[in-house]
């Protein structure tokens, strides 16, 4: 199977119509990357504040436990 482009210039030049293919390329891979660092930036603050909601829990237990046993 041969390649259809002669060197890597002719294949960043692609044909003539480098810039557009290129750009289109950018501008499909940019907003893939970050929806995917949005993602796992929002999953990291949800599992932050699950974790800060469950020790809210625990010292509210533990302080109506103190309450109980005064």
């Amino acid at each position: 199977m041969n390649s259809a482009f002669a060197s890597w210039s002719d294949f960043f030049a692609m044909g003539g119509y480098g810039f557009y293919v290129w750009l289109a390329v950018g501008f499909t891979v940019f907003p893939l990357l970050a929806l995917c660092f949005h993602s796992w930036a929002q999953h990291r603050a949800i599992l932050r504040g699950l974790k800060q909601q469950q020790e809210r829990e625990a010292r509210m237990r533990a302080a109506k436990m103190q309450k109980e046993l005064a």
